[in-house]
């Protein structure tokens, strides 16, 4: 009696390919993460490491998308920071949210510099969002407010005259 052919080996084969990439899988992949949403040069990086174990190659691809402008952190710093505060978060929010996006504090600079956002208003828009009308409360309920907007990520500047008092 023969032995019957195990399909494992092909398998194994077969898997041993597809850990084999070319600098054109390595742009595919990152294009497709690009068409669905922008990402920061430090999130392609990150997301593009984990399939494709070849440093030196992913970052030439990562450098001819930038050349391209294919990827720009300023452009996603900008998209960004405008989605946050529309959201009703405060500068200090939207800046930390940027910094875990791998974003350089030049490329939130640019991005806070061009977007022009009045987060005065933007401020005042959260607090009536979640409070209503500004007046004098108790300090209990002064204390929350207070609270909230910090959270948000507003500078007391910016919503101090909401407070009452």
């Amino acid at each position: 009696m023969s032995e019957p052919d195990f399909p494992a080996a092909d398998t194994r084969r077969a898997n041993a390919a597809e850990t084999e990439f070319s600098a054109a899988d390595i742009r595919v992949a990152a294009m497709n993460l690009l068409a669905r949403r922008e990402h920061s040069l430090g999130e392609l990086r990150q997301k593009l490491q984990r399939r494709f174990d070849a440093p030196a190659m992913l970052e030439t691809q990562l450098q001819k998308l930038v050349e391209e402008n294919l990827q720009s952190d300023d452009r996603v710093a900008e998209s960004f920071a405008r989605q946050r505060a529309g959201r009703g978060y405060g500068p200090a929010r939207v800046r930390q949210a940027m910094r875990e996006k791998n974003l350089s504090d030049i490329a939130i600079a640019r991005a806070f510099e061009s977007a022009e956002l009045d987060w005065w208003a933007l401020a005042e828009n959260a607090f009536r969002k979640k409070f209503g009308e500004p007046g004098r409360v108790e300090l209990k309920e002064k204390a929350r407010r207070i609270r909230f907007m910090q959270y948000r990520g507003f500078s007391a500047d910016h919503y101090e005259h909401l407070l009452g008092d």
